[in-house]
């Protein structure tokens, strides 16, 4: 019979809190990443108007993803296009209007991530392309 081997001790490392950096670009900035998912035959149509309304400056369209999801009491898999749009906070509240209205869905996924950092330049062009 194999002998158990004895617990090993637990470490005495007391947890510290991580320092931040001062830096500039440690300020939140005014640009939000949304994430929705869509069916692959829709995410196209739906970046494409956003854009052409000026209410997002880019959209990155991830085809191909496998969602996994709970719908009306049973789990669902279905293949979208996950789309990656980026927008300033001050149009969240319309744009996530816009893409209930132009989506097929009706619960939408719609996620707006705050920016920690980025590069300068292309938030003031993000900005520019949403005037």
């Amino acid at each position: 019979m194999a002998k158990r081997a004895a617990p090993l001790p637990t470490p005495k490392v007391q947890a510290r809190p991580m320092k931040r950096r001062n830096s500039p670009a440690q300020k939140e900035a005014d640009l939000r990443v949304v994430l929705v998912t869509a069916p692959e035959k829709d995410a196209e149509r739906i970046a494409r108007i956003l854009l052409e309304e000026r209410m997002i400056a880019c959209a990155n369209l991830l085809p191909g993803v496998i969602s996994l999801f709970w719908w009306e009491g049973k789990i669902n898999r279905e293949g979208e296009t996950l789309m990656l749009l980026k927008t300033p906070r001050s149009k969240i509240s319309i744009l996530l209007k816009r893409v209930k209205e132009l989506h097929g869905y009706a619960v939408p996924e719609f996620l707006a991530l705050p920016i920690r950092e980025a590069n300068p330049d292309y938030l003031k062009w993000a900005e520019n392309a949403t005037r």
